[in-house]
Formats: C-alpha cells, sequence, structure tokens
C-alpha cells in the first residue's frame, strides 16, 4: 500500500526519532510512506479568515500531490493533519475560497489542474483502523505491551472540529483506545482524555497552560494509568514541559516498541 507522507515540521526537525517510528512501523505493516516533493509547513494552524488564502497553499499543494498520485494524504502530526484536512474540507465547501486557491496556483509556472478537495485526507490512526486494521495490526505485533496501563490523551486538534475532521465520537472517542488494545495493554479512561493541555497559551499564560497540562496527566493518573500516549508533538512537549505526573509518549514510539523495530 502507498501512501501521500506529509511528515510536517517538528517530526523533521526537533522530533526526528517520531518520524523514523512511524516509519519504520510502516515499513513492518507493509505500507510505503511517499513524501510529496519539496513540501513546505502546513501553516501550523487553520487560520478561519477565508479571505487567508497564503498560509494554506502549502496544504493544498500537498493534497494535490496525493491526487495526481491517487493515493490518500497521510499524517503523524494532529496539528499538521487539522490543517490539511480543514483546508481540503474548504476547498469542498467553500466555492469562493476554492476559486481563490485556484486562481492563485494557476499563476505558478507548471500549473496544476483546478482542485476540488479530491484527495482523501487521513492521521496514521486512521491509516491503521480503516485500511490496515487493528486485528492485522494485532497480529503483525512483536512485543505485546502486556500489563501496562496507558492513558490515551487526545487534546483538541485530532477531534475539533467534530463536523469536519469527523475523526471519532468527539465527547466519547476510542480509536487510541483500540490502537492500546491491539498493542496488547490495556488502554485506561480518564474524564479529561479530551480536554485542551492549554499549548495555544503557553506563551501568553503560561501558569493556565501549566494548570492545564497538569489536571490531563493528574486525571490520568488518578484513575491508575502508568503512562500517557499522545499524537500530538504540542501536546507531549506541552505536557512534559509542565511536569507530568507521569511519562508521555508518543503514538509511533509505542508502536514501533510493540512492532519489534523501535531499535534497528
Amino acid at each position: 500500500m502507498k501512501v501521500t507522507y506529509f511528515p510536517g515540521c517538528t517530526l523533521r526537525t526537533k522530533a526526528k526519532d517520531l518520524d523514523l517510528y512511524a516509519r519504520r512501523s510502516a515499513e513492518a505493516l507493509g505500507i510505503e510512506l511517499c513524501e510529496p516533493k519539496d513540501w513546505q509547513c502546513c501553516g501550523g494552524v487553520f487560520v478561519s479568515a477565508s479571505d487567508e488564502i497564503a498560509t494554506k497553499l502549502s496544504s493544498v499543494r500537498a493534497l494535490i500531490d496525493a491526487k495526481e498520485k491517487e493515493q490518500p494524504i497521510v499524517t503523524v502530526c494532529s496539528a499538521c493533519h487539522n490543517v490539511i484536512k480543514q483546508t481540503n474540507y474548504a476547498m469542498q465547501n467553500d466555492e469562493t475560497f476554492a476559486s481563490r486557491v485556484n486562481a492563485y496556483m494557476a499563476q505558478e509556472k507548471n500549473p496544476p489542474l483546478p482542485y476540488a478537495g479530491e484527495a482523501e485526507v487521513l492521521h496514521f490512526l486512521e491509516l491503521i483502523r480503516d485500511k490496515v486494521g487493528f486485528d492485522t495490526l494485532k497480529a503483525a505485533v512483536k512485543n505485546p505491551l502486556t500489563g501496562k496501563k496507558i492513558a490515551a490523551y487526545y487534546g483538541c486538534l485530532l477531534l475539533r472540529p467534530g463536523k469536519v475532521m469527523a475523526f471519532d465520537d468527539v465527547e466519547n472517542p476510542s480509536i487510541i483506545e483500540d490502537f492500546i488494545r491491539a498493542l496488547g495493554a490495556e488502554p485506561v479512561i480518564y474524564p479529561a482524555r479530551n480536554e485542551c493541555c492549554g499549548g495555544y497559551v503557553a506563551l501568553e499564560d503560561p501558569a493556565s497552560a501549566k494548570k492545564k497540562s497538569n489536571a490531563v496527566s493528574d486525571s490520568a493518573k488518578n484513575h491508575g494509568a502508568e503512562m500517557i500516549v499522545t499524537a500530538c508533538p504540542l501536546c507531549k512537549y506541552n505536557l512534559v514541559k509542565n511536569g507530568s505526573s507521569l511519562p508521555v509518549v508518543y503514538f509511533t514510539e509505542l508502536l514501533a516498541e510493540a512492532l519489534g523495530v523501535k531499535e534497528v
């Protein structure tokens, strides 16, 4: 299976190991990750103003690359996934926005055909759930994480806005818990698993960010978790920086460990 893979800035710079774990895990599951040529930052956040075009063009170019290859576009970072998915949704549903984007793209040296949101956008977790299957993942596990009690932390960007992301039930998601079970561990359900960690106010109000982060990790610990797994580099950074009461791991690291490819 071939997919267009958008690694994003964080996993290409400060978190290269998390990108490496994703690549090794994909190979173990029979998935070939094909990067778009000359990709750039997704924009970091999705700007809700419909007349803001420039920050979304990188995402559109990556989407066009996936469309031309007839592959789904897959991300590992929830922030990249959120921006690309929302941009694709806008291209499908906002005629004025799509017209402006395509008019801009038409001025390029080798202009692409007009784009209307045809590409399928998947997070790596969705790729496993919807294309690989959790049963197949379970069968591929070499080092089952038996006995480990792991808390899934969703954060904001995977789930919201719910209508656009269509990732899972916004209030009661289960995809990461199913992922944990497939790896042989026990998922821990706790109240704060889809609450904000405060990452977006970390610079403006560090005290508030710390309070929000600690509320997440303490909630997980109080419900019996031994560690937290997340799919957002910003959430992982924020939880650790603010003194999480539990170890925080990225889902690709956990996946690589279970598949026996973490150390090669």
